[in-house]
């Protein structure tokens, strides 16, 4: 459908809405008009005005309905707000970026962070998004090895692996939404050390968000490898699984990977992965990932290495230069094939990896989104629409849901979930953040409401509104 007739239809079906108005401006806090409602749960597929109260969403309906504030959505999609899993920009500047993204809640999963409740009262009342976070296994892993190179390569002892696992169980009873485990930046961790945060996640109900052990393209240590070992931890503790970021793990192998959740997902085991829609990585320049070894584990060279802070690609000079001083560098390394794969595969859903420093870093920071809907569904037809906010909306909910009830009530358009709502143009979605000027806003997000507040009207995006709120398990005492 185009444009001209996406319009006439929501115009003519909305026109025999004939029925009274029979609510008052004051009934409805916020109404979304003549929008094109998706919702993946209930299989809702139409045009729809959408009333909102107190957060909350209340009507759906065809009649015309007032509210105090009216916002039209003629020619758009009104969809559950997009749900990052895979966040770990978690402040105003990454914030702003996320919301002209369509992004109503992102999560720190992954790293995780080190003191849950520190991190939590940080954050509250002070951030445009809902946020999350995972008690993370670098953290604990940090504090009983502070020196770098223990960290990265010292096997613990049994005790050192028991005060990890403390320390973990500590940041679940807070309220932890996941265990989140970066096996590939600490090789020094044991078969016992990993299994040992899996049979903790199994205790609490908790899924784990692991990046792989390995992301080679040939063996020893590929990446099927490492997929199988967390497949291994998973089967023997029942602990629930999720694969960060499959991509730019798999690389070549991609579709691979992909073939192997998604049997595994056939055979009723608990496990899912997402990816972002982009052909590079980014990641530490002096972290365990680049090793000497590095160009045949990944099939690149310098050339294909990309200094984030000025764009520049690296020579072997330039390399060990930024390697001693640190800092994110980007490898062009993913297949363009690897990533319209994963955005096809309804095994996985979509989460940006993203985090900008002053407006420094990787595009997927600001445009993973916009580019998903743009790029993949509306430009070369990877995936459907239904598809691709399904990826982004329930995926993510369900995901969490069972151990967070929280979010029983987002990734939905429904009556009585939260009011965390992305409208935007299908037409006209797009990501503008590039690899040299990661700094962009995506454009075609229209309005954004997190917890019923509007944080983007009509395109713009506004300032001093900080309605996001924290997305936290049940937290236990004592």
């Amino acid at each position: 459908m185009n444009r001209r007739d996406f319009l006439k239809v929501g115009a003519a079906v909305l026109a025999g809405g004939s029925i009274a108005r029979g609510s008052k401006a004051a009934d409805l806090d916020i109404a979304i008009l003549d929008g094109w409602v998706i919702d993946p749960e209930s299989n809702t597929d139409t045009w729809l005005n959408v009333g909102v109260r107190s957060g909350e969403i209340v009507v759906l309906t065809k009649k015309p309905i007032v509210a105090n504030k009216m916002l039209f959505a003629s020619g758009c999609i009104v969809c559950p707000g997009f749900i990052d899993i895979l966040a770990h920009g978690m402040d105003i500047e990454n914030n702003r970026y996320q919301a002209m993204d369509g992004v109503t809640t992102v999560f720190e999963l992954e790293s995780g962070a080190e003191d849950v409740d520190a991190w939590y009262a940080e954050r509250r009342g002070k951030r445009i998004l809902n946020y999350g976070a995972s008690a993370g296994h670098l953290h604990a892993r940090r504090s009983v090895f502070p020196d770098e190179q223990d960290f990265e390569h010292k096997e613990a002892t049994a005790e050192q692996i028991a005060q990890m696992a403390a320390h973990l169980e500590r940041n679940l009873k807070a309220g932890a939404v996941a265990v989140g485990m970066a096996i590939e930046y600490c090789p020094g961790a044991s078969r016992e050390e990993v299994l040992e945060m899996f049979r903790l996640a199994a205790k609490y109900g908790a899924s784990v968000h692991v990046h792989l052990r390995y992301g080679n393209m040939q063996p020893p240590g590929t990446a099927m490898e490492g997929l199988q070992d967390v497949l291994d931890y998973a089967s023997q503790t029942k602990a629930a699984l999720h694969v960060v970021h499959v991509p730019s793990m798999g690389l070549g192998n991609t579709r691979k990977l992909i073939e192997m959740i998604a049997a595994k997902q056939k055979a009723k085991m608990d496990i899912t992965g997402d990816a972002y829609p982009y052909t590079a990585f980014a990641t530490g320049i002096s972290s365990a990932v680049f090793e000497e070894g590095w160009q045949q584990r990944f099939g690149i060279d310098y050339g294909d290495l990309q200094w984030a802070a000025t764009g520049e690609r690296l020579t072997k000079e330039t390399f060990e230069k930024y390697r001693a001083q640190g800092g994110t560098v980007i490898a062009h390394a993913i297949p363009e094939d690897a990533v319209k794969a994963a955005m096809a595969s309804p095994s996985l859903m979509v989460g940006s990896d993203g985090a900008l420093t002053n407006g420094v870093g990787h595009p997927r920071s600001a445009g993973t989104f916009a580019r998903l809907m743009g790029r993949y569904v509306r430009e070369q037809k990877t995936v459907s629409l239904k598809q691709a906010v399904r990826k982004v909306t329930l995926m993510p909910a369900r995901r969490l849901e069972r151990r967070v009830p929280a979010m029983r009530q987002r990734g939905r358009i429904r009556i009585g979930c939260k009011a965390d709502i992305t409208v935007f143009d299908p037409f006209a979605i797009k990501d503008n953040a590039t690899y040299q000027h990661p700094d962009r806003f995506s454009s075609g997000v229209k309005h954004l409401l997190v917890n019923g507040v509007a944080v983007v009207e009509d395109y713009r995006l506004l300032d001093g509104i900080f309605p996001g709120q924290p997305i936290r398990a049940r937290v236990e005492k004592g």
